[in-house]
């Protein structure tokens, strides 16, 4: 269903503002109606209640208000809870609580599929369908919150941009997000406490540096020289690893930032001592304060397995031997599809 009206979200203060000046309304309206919008996360014009019956049907007349709603909702053993979101257009997005002791992180999308086609990750084998716009990536936050302290009667403490889709190809509306996320009028969440997961775009990566952002940098390497990164990583064509150090390294130097290295081991792929060895390299020529060692999560379309245990422990020694800030991650949420790599909604209702 097509409509000229604008998403009211969409509007800044100002332009708010200004729309209730045109119309004769008083100041306060303004104020009164952007903490709906942000602070009270309304997604009806209806919800606004201390605003009159009459105004309420004006502004639903003349502006949208989509919002996403959640459509299905799994339970993991380990506490870890996912969601699949409904877009106002029917599109389906996941997102993942992940409570642990002393955190509760919030996994959000930020495209409706992917176009990466990365060969591990079940998003990957799917089309991207369009990317998110900034209020739906905060609509996930927001939902995801609820759940938090509905659950676990605390709110979130992190987020995490791991979900469905590369953040850096929705540049815009993902830090747009952030900034409502964080801000006082939002979520006011520090940024400190956001991190950006990228499959390494690295011209991207270098517009973060130059856009002095706050918040944390990822970067989904998963294998340590170029040849086998272009096997699973398609993107390692045109994003290199030299091209991608070389961007990392810019991006530390304008904001200081914390950067993960984010390394999936692969049995008989990239988990030998030789792969170690070459990863120990890429770590001394970038300024990562973590190299996160993730466990392989099964997914259908894949024919990976993850190494054994042995293997894993020798792969770890190695690295704490060469004096790399290594930690072995393990998954959460995967008895329901719900760990790194699996989300393709594939929910059960």
């Amino acid at each position: 269903m097509k409509t000229d009206k604008k998403n009211i979200r969409h509007l800044s203060l100002s332009e708010l503002e200004d729309y209730f000046n045109h119309i004769g309304e008083k100041k306060f309206r303004t104020k009164q109606v952007y903490e709906w919008l942000w602070l009270k996360h309304a997604h009806s014009f209806e919800a606004m209640t201390n605003i009159s019956k009459e105004l309420r049907a004006l502004l639903s007349d003349t502006f949208t208000l989509p919002a996403l709603s959640v459509d299905a909702t799994q339970y993991s053993e380990d506490g870890t809870v996912k969601s699949r979101f409904k877009t106002f257009d029917g599109h389906l997005v996941e997102g993942v609580l992940i409570p642990t002791e002393d955190r509760r992180t919030a996994c959000v999308s930020s495209q409706i599929g992917c176009s990466l086609s990365c060969k591990f990750c079940a998003t990957g084998y799917m089309e991207r369908e369009r990317n998110l716009d900034f209020d739906e990536i905060y609509d996930e936050v927001v939902l995801i919150n609820q759940q938090s302290e509905r659950i676990y009667e605390k709110k979130l403490t992190n987020i995490v941009f791991m979900g469905m889709g590369e953040p850096l190809l929705n540049y815009k509306n993902v830090l747009k997000a952030i900034e409502k996320i964080s801000s006082p009028d939002g979520l006011g969440m520090s940024a400190r406490r956001i991190t950006v997961s990228t499959a390494g775009v690295a011209k991207m990566i270098k517009q973060l540096g130059d856009d002095k952002v706050r918040f944390k940098l990822a970067l989904s390497l998963h294998a340590a020289n170029d040849q086998k990164r272009h096997e699973i990583m398609p993107i390692n064509d045109t994003n290199n690893i030299k091209s991608l150090i070389e961007a990392l390294n810019y991006f530390y130097k304008q904001t200081e930032n914390e950067i993960t290295l984010e390394y999936i081991l692969f049995h008989d792929f990239n988990d030998s001592l030789k792969d170690a060895e070459e990863l120990v390299k890429i770590y001394r020529q970038v300024p990562a304060d973590l190299v996160n060692i993730i466990e392989y999560n099964p997914i259908d379309n894949a024919a990976f397995e993850k190494p054994d245990d042995v293997t894993v422990e020798k792969f770890m020694k190695f690295l704490e031997k060469n004096k790399v800030n290594a930690r072995l991650r393990k998954s959460r949420g995967k008895d329901i599809d719900a760990a790194c790599g699996q989300l393709a909604n594939k929910v059960g209702h």
